[in-house]
């Protein structure tokens, strides 16, 4: 008894030990992200949202607890399924979902819908359809730092299914050759399109896929924000020291198809719901705050202030105009 009392003495000045305004903000960020993707999936169904349309729900830990590791300068760049990243470097709900609605109050003004929003106030640089192109780019917003010699650092997500690119080991030799500040984020959520990644991999560790350039990597529980934010301050700081690349492989679960026309037929509906009943990133971090002792008034004014701000963006996006006609020869050439 006696020693039972003490471990949970132990648990308890832990859990004390954790910065709760840290913990707020990432419970705050990831209950966006996931009523955000509910409310998009919603709008899909009504036909409101054309086009491809992959949801986050589920990832929310992982872009949520690297954000937390980054400054503000610091760019990022993703692949198709990147709704959860915009908001995360603070693109605003309304202008994300107008986008996605194709109405000219969106960030591409109605023309790039899910994938192709930037934000260069964020540092955000897209959400990218190609499979693992964007890790070429992500290289070279690096490339950039390192040219002009700044401390800032590029955050370049992809998937276990772009993994096995052949631009993504171009990109790893590059980058370790040059030293340049980048830190690679393997999003391995199990299933690349329907195929797993046990069927897809030779490799069964990605952490350990930069070895052969001497990158160094880790794997991360995805759905721990707390773990994927320590793991982030270790590989921003690693890139900002002048060091080289970092590899993040992020274990993580999406609930829902690759996107919103796959029925995922593939895995058994007992494997997603033991995901979600058992660890659920947003309930892990609604358990820590509880055992942080935070009011559950605290918790529960969260929780409206996010459905209040999710009901404007769907208001506003469906009240926004379409693009005029003349939106289409726009964007169509930059003078340098």
């Amino acid at each position: 008894m006696a020693q039972a009392a003490e471990t949970r003495k132990r648990g308890r000045t832990k859990e004390k030990s954790v910065d709760t305004g840290v913990v707020l903000k990432a419970y705050r960020s990831m209950l966006l992200i996931r009523r955000f993707e509910e409310k998009a999936g919603q709008l899909y169904g009504m036909g409101l949202i054309g086009g491809f349309c992959h949801l986050y729900i589920g990832q929310e830990a992982v872009v949520v607890g690297i954000q937390l590791a980054l400054t503000d300068g610091d760019e990022v760049i993703t692949s198709y399924r990147d709704h959860g990243h915009m908001l995360a470097t603070g693109m605003e709900a309304r202008g994300v979902m107008a986008e996605l609605t194709g109405r000219s109050g969106g960030y591409s003004r109605g023309k790039g819908g899910s994938m192709h929003m930037f934000s260069k106030e964020q540092k955000f640089f897209g959400g990218h359809g190609i499979v693992g192109a964007q890790v070429s780019i992500g290289t070279g917003l690096a490339f950039s730092n390192w040219y002009r010699g700044s401390d800032r650092v590029s955050v370049t997500y992809f998937g276990e299914g772009a993994s096995n690119q052949g631009q993504v080991f171009e990109s790893f030799n590059l980058a370790a050759l040059m030293k340049l500040p980048v830190v690679y984020v393997i999003e391995n959520n199990k299933y690349g399109m329907g195929t797993s990644v046990e069927r897809a991999s030779a490799s069964q560790d990605l952490s350990k896929n930069g070895a052969p350039w001497g990158i160094p990597g880790q794997q991360v529980d995805g759905m721990d924000v707390l773990a994927v934010k320590a793991a982030a301050d270790e590989a921003v700081a690693h890139c900002r020291a002048g060091k080289g690349p970092y590899l993040l492989e992020v274990k993580t679960y999406r609930y829902r198809g690759h996107s919103m026309s796959d029925p995922a037929k593939y895995r058994t509906r007992e494997e997603v719901q033991m995901m979600r009943t058992q660890n659920d990133c947003i309930e892990n971090a609604r358990r820590k705050l509880e055992a942080l002792d935070v009011d559950e008034k605290a918790i529960k004014a969260i929780d409206d202030e996010v459905k209040r701000i999710i009901q404007d963006a769907a208001d506003f996006a469906q009240s926004s105009p379409e693009p005029d006609a003349a939106e289409l020869y726009t964007d169509v050439l930059l003078e340098g």
